[in-house]
């Protein structure tokens, strides 16, 4: 038996459908492999005609049959919830679709009934107003593998670039007082491991971004480079890890820089995922690492504002598809 990739709907109201669509659409000229989505079928069908699509979506009852439905239509295994399909127009319905979506696949991979989790892009606000309880999905699916928040680190890959925030979705002044040596030492040996486990980079090159201007420039701009970044650094080189800084950010993400290193960490989110999304927008992928699954999602939101017009890129949802299955055949392979 053939096990798919499991694929969460998102938001019903978003592009997350119709992307999903189109990525179907286009599996045989994307070589995609077989996937199946959870939930959510009556919102796929009218997404996809809303986009000019022909998409027949067959329901499941088990995943293993997706492998065999993929080339004649979507497989679709039913979620708990159901909603109508208003795009651009989100609502409590669209919330329980979308969390049931995510609940079932990430069950899915859990349970090793699928190969690979790429979960479509949710509104947290509406999440949250019915009661979940995480910052995102990436928390939530650590826990679902219970693996600690920590230990679960986000990467934004694109053609161009791979960037990792060592701090996520805090405020930007909360993030001096969360660095510390042992949080980065942590992160960046989690990221140079999956590297080397599910991109085939056999000793990845991993630069390190300082936190201030300058990289601090020799503590007249702040000395969190001094006193954190770099014993972190130093730390992780005697551990055998090719890492290298603390750089200036302002200079790290150009275009000759670039082709010397394999990933880039930053100290907080925007320093992070400026650079990928100016560069890799329409084909950058949320990766996380450190999870005894694999999970992969387009790097973008919902989109509300342009959902149902037809003109949403399906480069990154088909780059989510395209790197969860590339990874889960790596670990295959291992």
């Amino acid at each position: 038996m053939i096990q798919p990739l499991a694929v969460s709907l998102g938001d019903p109201a978003g592009v997350g459908p119709e992307l999903i669509a189109e990525a179907w659409a286009r599996r045989e000229a994307e070589r995609l492999l077989p996937f199946l989505v959870a939930g959510g079928a009556g919102v796929l069908r009218e997404a996809a005609a809303r986009r000019g699509i022909d998409l027949p979506v067959e329901r499941i009852a088990d995943p293993f049959d997706a492998a065999g439905v993929f080339a004649r239509a979507l497989p679709v295994l039913p979620a708990a919830a159901d909603a109508s399909y208003d795009p651009g127009k989100p609502g409590e319905d669209g919330a329980h679709l979308a969390l049931a979506s995510l609940e079932l696949a990430a069950t899915l991979v859990v349970e090793r009934h699928a190969l690979g989790l790429v979960t479509g892009p949710i509104a947290k606000a509406g999440l949250a107003a019915i009661g979940f309880a995480f910052p995102g999905q990436t928390e939530y699916v650590a826990e679902a593998s219970r693996v600690p928040a920590d230990d679960a680190v986000m990467m934004l890959a694109g053609p161009q670039l791979r960037t990792v925030p060592m701090t996520v979705h805090c405020p930007l002044a909360e993030v001096p007082a969360r660095l510390s040596i042992p949080l980065i030492h942590r992160r960046v040996t989690i990221v140079a491991r999956a590297l080397e486990r599910d991109f085939g980079i056999a000793t990845p090159r991993i630069a390190i971004c300082g936190l201030n201007p300058h990289a601090g420039e020799s503590g007249r701009m702040g000395r969190e480079e001094i006193e954190i970044i770099a014993p972190a650094i130093a730390a992780l080189r005697a551990d055998g890890i090719d890492a290298t800084g603390p750089h200036p950010a302002d200079t790290l993400f150009a275009p000759h820089k670039r082709g010397t290193y394999d990933v880039a960490v930053a100290m907080y989110h925007d320093q992070a995922l400026v650079p990928l999304k100016a560069l890799d927008f329409d084909q950058g992928v949320n990766v996380t690492l450190g999870l005894p699954i694999v999970r992969t999602s387009p790097d973008h939101g919902t989109a509300f504002d342009i959902a149902g017009k037809g003109i949403a890129s399906p480069g990154a949802m088909i780059a989510a598809i395209r790197m969860a299955g590339e990874m889960a055949a790596r670990r295959a392979q291992a």
